[in-house]
């Protein structure tokens, strides 16, 4: 199968990072959400995290404007039919990214590939809301996605040779090292990941430590580049709740239990830095634990 027109679906952190890093390797690029105001500052927060990229030598200024032009910035999805692979990249709900692809199967053209950047949810479920779920993988990718290396590659139970291939040749083409996991629950980075993000909160729920005691231990204890809350803030405490919900419904086993204050800073609304506060305020120039 040969690549070369793509499209990203969600316009978010992730998404804007994989245009990015698709749009750098010379693929051309639809960017696909259904708010404008947020197409825009995922544009333009790709031109700085490109200027960005440009000032440590990793790319050269004249790359940026010929990158930005590769990615065209639509709404909805009835542009994508000429497609050759999409990728989805959404919040982890897996009734709106069924929904996504049920849309896309009325879309896409034949043979045309999707692609889920899910974290947790099995692939082999998604792709049964495809209808041709030969043609459906899962791309995990990294956050924030130009810096860091890695792709888990995971094969649906349908998925055929052909997709996977092409899945391998496409994280090979944009500068990524792929790592195969089988379609469990969370696959290898989160499965181990939020564990430990879920046993820092539960240690901060139970007094063991506060904020800032739990990440210095774990940056200076365990060689970590930032504490598990700090990272939790990061990351999202909504997507940490949903891929330990997932764990824990999936698995089945009690060591997955989301934490209590986990659950209550989601209800609050309290979801890190995307919100401005989370295990940290950082609604001031230093950020400030909240507890």
């Amino acid at each position: 199968m040969s690549i070369e027109r793509i499209a990203v679906v969600g316009a978010g952190q992730m998404g804007s990072g994989i245009a990015h890093v698709l749009a750098i390797a010379g693929y051309d690029v639809v960017l696909e959400d259904l708010n404008t105001e947020i197409l825009d500052k995922s544009i333009a927060l790709i031109r700085k995290n490109m200027a960005r990229q440009a000032a440590r030598g990793l790319i050269q200024d004249a790359d940026i404007e010929a990158a930005i032009a590769r990615i065209k910035p639509v709404v909805g999805l009835d542009g994508l039919g000429d497609r050759d692979l999409v990728i989805e990249s959404v919040f982890e709900d897996e009734a709106l990214k069924r929904a996504i692809y049920q849309e896309l199967g009325t879309v896409l053209k034949p043979g045309a590939i999707i692609a889920t950047n899910t974290s947790s949810i099995s692939v082999t479920r998604l792709a049964a809301a495809t209808g041709h779920a030969e043609h459906f993988i899962g791309l995990h990718f990294m956050n924030p996605v130009p810096v860091m290396q890695l792709v888990e590659v995971i094969r649906g139970i349908a998925t055929d040779d052909p997709t996977y291939q092409a899945a391998l040749d496409l994280v090979k083409r944009i500068g990524k090292t792929a790592a195969y996991a089988e379609d469990f629950p969370a696959f290898i980075v989160n499965r181990i990941l939020l564990p430990m993000i879920n046993e820092a909160v539960y240690t901060l729920y139970e007094g063991v430590g506060n904020v800032e005691a739990i990440d210095t231990a774990m940056r200076l204890g365990a060689n970590h580049p930032m504490g598990p809350l700090q990272l939790a803030d990061f990351i999202g405490l909504d997507t940490c709740l949903a891929v330990m919900q997932v764990l824990y419904e999936g698995l089945a086993d009690s060591k997955y239990r989301p934490c209590p204050l986990l659950v209550k800073y989601v209800e609050a609304g309290w979801l890190g830095r995307k919100t401005g506060r989370g295990f940290y305020d950082y609604r001031s120039d230093h950020p400030v634990p909240t507890r």
